[in-house]
C-alpha cells in the first residue's frame, strides 16, 4: 500500500475498519504491530498511533497496551446502552436482515457508516447463514444543490467552499454507488428481490436515523469538530461531522409504550418526507 502519497490517521483507520468488517480481522486477533502497519502504509508510527485511538475510540479494539498489538474487541450484544455508530449499527443491521422480508430507511449526510455495516449481513448471506426473501432499502441525503450546514469551511474565505462541498459529494456518491452495487449483486448471485433507491433531501440532517423493518428506530446526533484534511493538494479548515463517533440510541417496539411510540412517529415522519420529494437523487 505504499506510495507516494502518505496517507493520513483517518485513512489507515478507515482500512483497518473495512477489514474487520470484511472478517479479515476477527474478534481477540491481534493487530500487526505499530512497526508493521507503519511500513505497510508507508507513514510514521505517531500516525498509526493516532489511526489505533481512532478505533479505540469506536470500540473496535481491546487490550490496548504499550506492551503489545492491541486485539480486535468482541462485539457488544446489548441493546441497553448507547454505542458509536460503527459499532452499534452492524449487529442490529445483521438481525433485521434475519427476517424474510428486509425493509430498511435511512436518513444521512452521506451513507459511509450504512455501507460499511451493511458489510455484516452480506457476508453473512454469502456464507449461507440468513436468507431474506426480499430486501428493500430507502436513503435520504441531501442534494447537491443545497448550502450544507457542514461540513463547512473555517472561516468567510468563499474560496474554501467549492473543495469542501466537492469533497463531500465525492464521498457522497462514491459510498452510495458501492451500496447500491453490494445490494443489487446478491439479485444475481442468491435470487433476492432487491430495491435501493436514493432521493434528494432539500436540507443538512442534523441527525442520522435508521429504521429497521418498522420495528427499531435507530437515532444519533451529528458530532461536530473543527479539523484540517488535504483536498486537491490544499490543506483545509472545515467544521465536519464525525458519524461514525456519534452515539446511537435505539428503540424499540418491543421495548415498552414509549419506544413503539417513537418508532412509529419515526417511521411515519420518514414516509411523509419520501413521499413529499418526488424525484430521485442521482449518485453522480
Amino acid at each position: 500500500m505504499n506510495g507516494s502519497r502518505k496517507r493520513s490517521p483517518q485513512e489507515i483507520a478507515d482500512a483497518l475498519r473495512d477489514r474487520i468488517r470484511a472478517g479479515a480481522l476477527k474478534a481477540g486477533d491481534r493487530l500487526p504491530t505499530q512497526a508493521e502497519l507503519a511500513e505497510e502504509f508507508g507513514v510514521e508510527r505517531g500516525t498509526v498511533r493516532q489511526a489505533l485511538r481512532a478505533l479505540q475510540d469506536d470500540g473496535l479494539l481491546s487490550n490496548v497496551s504499550k506492551g503489545s498489538p492491541p486485539r480486535i474487541a468482541e462485539p457488544v450484544s446489548t441493546h441497553d446502552e448507547p454505542q458509536p455508530t460503527m459499532v452499534g449499527l452492524a449487529p442490529r443491521l445483521t438481525e433485521a436482515f434475519s427476517a424474510p422480508h428486509v425493509r430498511v430507511d435511512a436518513a444521512c449526510l452521506t451513507a459511509e457508516t450504512l455501507m460499511l455495516a451493511l458489510g455484516e449481513p452480506v457476508r453473512l448471506i454469502h456464507e449461507g447463514r440468513i436468507r431474506p426473501k426480499s430486501i428493500d432499502v430507502r436513503i435520504l441525503l441531501p442534494s447537491r444543490e443545497i448550502n450544507l450546514a457542514f461540513p463547512r469551511p473555517v472561516g468567510d474565505r468563499s474560496e474554501d467552499e467549492a473543495p469542501v462541498h466537492k469533497r463531500w459529494l465525492e464521498q457522497r456518491n462514491a459510498q452510495g454507488h458501492v451500496l447500491r452495487h453490494n445490494l443489487l449483486s446478491l439479485r444475481s448471485s442468491h435470487g433476492i428481490d432487491v430495491h435501493v433507491s436514493f432521493r434528494a433531501l432539500p436540507f443538512t440532517p442534523p441527525v442520522k436515523l435508521y429504521l429497521l423493518n418498522g420495528a427499531e428506530a435507530l437515532i444519533a446526533y451529528y458530532m461536530l469538530t473543527r479539523r484540517e484534511e488535504e483536498v486537491e493538494s490544499q490543506t483545509l479548515e472545515m467544521y465536519d461531522a464525525l458519524g461514525s463517533k456519534a452515539l446511537l440510541f435505539s428503540f424499540e417496539k418491543k421495548s415498552g409504550e414509549k419506544d413503539a411510540a417513537f418508532v412509529n412517529e419515526s417511521q411515519k415522519w420518514f414516509n411523509a418526507l419520501w413521499e413529499t420529494i418526488t424525484s430521485d437523487l442521482t449518485l453522480s
